[in-house]
């Protein structure tokens, strides 16, 4: 996650976001369709997908969402918060 006002795209005409929820939008790729970003409408900050990064080696995980919801053959074996409904 990164705060929105952080964030600087030095091209965005690919960039499409989509109110995916009412609460929420998502960016995406329009070209290909890929998940790129979530933004929760209340909050100040995007989701970056680890994916779309060029470097990613400070990552960590900082919590994991929606585990209420993760398929039986996930497991979580890291100390991360686990939240059952975001």
């Amino acid at each position: 996650m990164a705060p929105e006002v952080a964030i600087t795209f030095t091209v965005d005409d690919g960039l499409e976001w989509y109110a995916s929820s009412d609460f929420a939008k998502r960016g995406f790729c329009k070209g290909c369709g890929s998940s790129l970003f979530y933004k929760i409408h209340a909050e100040d900050y995007v989701a970056i997908a680890a994916g779309c990064l060029d470097e990613s080696n400070d990552l960590h995980i900082g919590k994991h969402i929606f585990v209420k919801d993760k398929g039986d053959y996930y497991e979580i074996t890291d100390d991360a918060p686990q939240i059952q409904r975001f």
